[in-house]
C-alpha cells in the first residue's frame, strides 16, 4: 500500500525488451541503494512495480523493474522512454503516518488533461476520465494522478478538476503537465467498494 505522497522524482535511463510483452526499465533515483530491497515494491507514476535489480551508475542509484503486457497496455508505462521523469513512492510501513489516502498502486486507467488553468503559484487541471471510471470520481473524494494523492474539486460527466498547490507542483511531475498529456489514474478504493456493494443489492 501507498499514500500518494511522492518522495522522489526518478528518471528512466534505459528501456529494453526482455521478452514478448515484457519490458525492463532502469530507473535512476535519489534513494540510497541500501534502502531499496530486491523483490520490494516502488510506485512509479502510480504503478506498483517490483524491484528486480539494484545498482549504482556514477553518483546515482538505480533500480530495475519489469513491466508486463497488461501494464504496458493500460497505463502510460508503455510510452516511457529514456529521460522520462516519473514520481516515485516507496510502500507505507506499519506505524507510519497515512498523510495522503490509501493508494494500491493498481492503476485503473489513463486520464487526459483537457485544460490547465494557471493561477497565482498554483494550477487547476481539468481531466477527462475513461467513461467506465467516471462514476467512481466524486467532488471532495480522492484520486491518484501519476501516483499523487489529490482531492477532486468539481465533476461534470466524464471530466473532473483538481487544484495543485505550489508544493506539489514543485516536488512532483505534475508541474510539467499541459493540455493533451496523459496521466495514470487510480480511483478511490472506497468508492469502488461502495459501488460494488450497491450493485450487489
Amino acid at each position: 500500500m501507498f499514500t500518494g505522497l511522492v518522495t522522489d522524482i526518478g528518471e528512466i535511463i534505459a528501456v529494453r525488451e526482455v521478452a514478448q510483452g515484457l519490458r525492463r526499465l532502469r530507473i535512476a533515483c535519489g534513494y540510497p541503494a541500501t534502502s531499496i530491497q530486491q523483490g520490494g515494491s516502488i510506485a512509479c507514476a502510480g504503478v506498483c512495480l517490483t524491484v528486480v535489480e539494484i545498482g549504482e551508475e556514477g553518483s546515482r542509484t538505480y533500480f530495475e523493474a519489469d513491466a508486463a503486457a497488461e501494464t504496458l497496455r493500460l497505463t502510460t508505462v508503455g510510452r516511457w522512454r529514456e529521460r522520462t521523469r516519473i514520481n516515485l513512492e516507496r510502500p507505507l510501513r506499519v506505524g507510519e503516518e497515512l498523510g495522503g489516502h490509501i493508494v494500491a498502486g493498481h492503476v485503473d486507467g489513463v486520464a487526459v488533461v483537457t485544460v490547465r488553468e494557471q493561477l497565482t503559484d498554483m494550477a487547476r487541471f481539468w481531466l477527462r476520465a475513461p467513461h467506465e471510471l467516471a462514476r467512481f470520481i466524486a467532488p471532495k473524494g480522492s484520486a491518484a494522478l501519476d501516483g499523487v494523492s489529490l482531492t477532486v474539486n468539481e465533476v461534470a460527466d466524464d471530466t473532473f478538476s483538481v487544484l495543485i498547490i505550489p508544493h506539489t507542483l514543485k516536488v512532483t511531475t505534475l508541474g510539467q503537465l499541459m493540455a493533451g498529456r496523459e496521466v495514470n489514474l487510480e480511483v478511490d478504493l472506497m468508492a469502488r467498494y461502495a459501488a460494488r456493494l450497491s450493485e450487489a443489492r
